[in-house]
This record gives structure tokens, C-alpha cells and sequence, in this order.
């Protein structure tokens, strides 16, 4: 192929990937990896390489922007990264020596599970106010966030269970260098009874973190390209950007339902490559 015409190709991807990401909380690696296994033929540990890059640019774009505006806690998303830079070192070393299929069947259940929470995920629950959590208390995690009602005061619940999922999370990350934003959007959405925007916006601004304790890994190794990871960081950057402004005013229901139907069919693409040796 043309590496004129292969460049464009990947910037078009990315601007998908980082608009995505920054819109569902899952990060641009979503998009990124079979974008580049399967489209190009990219080398998986490679393609987890540029992902990873990919994934602090799309952080970085949206969470300046959601901070901005208030939405971010970004207490939360410092005590939590703790949790996801250990979890996520410990992934990266097992990904240097875990044969590929095996990351591409662990890659495909984690698109499954991904696009399966997109769908059924809700938008609100009942009432944050009631939920509270005396660890969270101590750390002062409570917090609040504007809407177009007014500020909406939340308390957090279960921060042991959210801190454990954090860590399960940052392995994820690590192993398939993706921002393992639906674990990340479930152990605050669901376990910690944080309100989906601040789940998402929090996720973005921990993303990029978690994935730089990866990067590491990964650069130490060579399986950074510069010249593959570039062009997706200029068009990740853009993508982001375009989300978060949409992000606080759209109803983005059915872009999570386009989005999990195509992310489930390449999960599966995704695993039969893998287990046919295809990667």
C-alpha cells in the first residue's frame, strides 16, 4: 500500500478512535488495535505499542476540557491510580512474554464485555446523595458536578471494591494497551455510585496515566514505532477534542449501540485471527 494512503487511512482511524474514546470512556486502543491487526497486518504487540500512545494523546485531549468544566473528580482519579499504574506495569511485563493468540482471545472477551456494558450501562441512577462509604469520607471523594438542572452533589460507596477493579483494570491495560475504560467506568459507575458523566470524564483523565506506566514497558522492548504511532496521535487528539465538546449536551445513546455492534464483530475477527494464527 501507498504510505501516503496507509498514513491518511490510520489518521481517519484515529480521529474515530479519539472521538469514541473520549464519548464512551473506553479509550482510542479500542479502535486502534484491530484497526491495525486486521486492517493493516500491524504485529499485535506493536499495534498494543501505538495504542498505548494513542491512549495518553485521547486522555490528555478530553480530559483538559472535562476538568475545565467541572465534571472531572479528579481526587478520585488520583487515589484510583494508584491502583491501575501498578496493575498496569504488572500487564505489560506479561504481555512481553504471553504468546499473541492468547492476548488476542483475552483482547476479544474484553471488546465483548465492553460493548455488552456500552448497551446496558444507564445514564443516572436513582439518587447519588444517599451513598456513602467511610474510607471515602476520610479521603474526601465525595464531590459534585453541573448540569443544565444545576449542581448534582454525589457521595461514594464500596471504595475497596472500586480500588480492586481499578487494579484488574490496569492489567487489562497493560496486557492489551488499551485504556480499559469499561472496567474502569463499572468499578465507578456501578460499585462506587459515582454518576455516569463523572465516571467517564474521571476514566479519560486516569487513561492516559495508565497507560504511560505501560508505555514504558513497551519502549524498553522497541515495540514503540514512531513513525506508526504518530500520525493515530495527531488524529486521536482531534477525535478527542470533537467528543468532549459533544460529550456534556448529547444524548449518546445510539452511538453506544453503533458502537457495541461494531466493536463486538471485530472482537470476534479478533479471536479467530488469534486462533487461527492469523496476527
Amino acid at each position: 500500500m501507498d504510505l501516503g494512503l496507509f498514513t491518511l487511512i490510520l489518521f481517519g482511524g484515529a480521529i474515530l478512535a479519539g472521538f469514541l474514546g473520549a464519548l464512551t470512556g473506553l479509550g482510542g486502543g479500542v479502535v486502534v488495535i484491530p484497526l491495525l491487526t486486521l486492517g493493516f497486518g500491524v504485529d499485535m504487540r506493536y499495534a498494543i505499542g501505538a495504542a498505548l500512545v494513542t491512549s495518553i494523546a485521547s486522555s490528555s485531549g478530553a480530559a483538559a476540557a472535562y476538568i475545565k468544566e467541572g465534571i472531572t473528580n479528579v481526587r478520585i482519579g488520583m487515589f484510583l491510580e494508584i491502583a491501575t499504574t501498578t496493575g498496569a506495569v504488572l500487564g505489560a511485563i506479561i504481555a512481553i512474554y504471553l504468546d499473541k493468540k492468547y492476548i488476542a482471545l483475552v483482547f476479544g472477551c474484553v471488546l465483548i464485555f465492553s460493548a455488552l456494558r456500552t448497551i446496558i450501562k444507564k445514564e443516572q441512577q436513582p439518587d447519588y446523595s444517599k451513598s456513602t462509604d467511610r474510607l471515602a469520607e476520610k479521603l474526601k471523594l465525595d464531590g459534585s458536578y453541573p448540569t443544565a438542572e444545576g449542581v448534582v452533589n454525589y457521595k461514594v460507596s464500596n471504595v475497596a471494591t472500586g480500588y480492586s477493579l481499578m487494579t484488574l483494570a490496569g492489567v487489562l491495560s497493560g496486557l492489551l494497551g488499551i485504556g480499559s475504560g469499561a472496567l474502569k467506568v463499572l468499578a465507578m459507575d456501578t460499585a462506587m455510585k459515582i454518576p455516569f458523566k463523572v465516571s467517564t470524564t474521571t476514566s479519560n483523565f486516569m487513561v492516559g496515566v495508565t497507560a504511560a506506566a505501560s508505555a514504558v514497558v513497551y519502549l524498553q522492548r522497541g515495540y514503540i514505532d514512531p513513525g506508526l504511532a504518530m500520525p493515530i496521535v495527531v488524529g486521536v487528539l482531534l477525535g478527542a477534542f470533537i467528543g468532549s465538546k459533544i460529550l456534556p449536551k448529547a444524548n449518546v445513546r445510539k452511538l453506544r449501540l453503533l458502537f457495541s455492534v461494531v466493536i463486538f464483530f471485530l472482537a470476534i475477527m479478533m479471536m479467530y485471527n488469534g486462533l487461527t494464527g492469523k496476527l
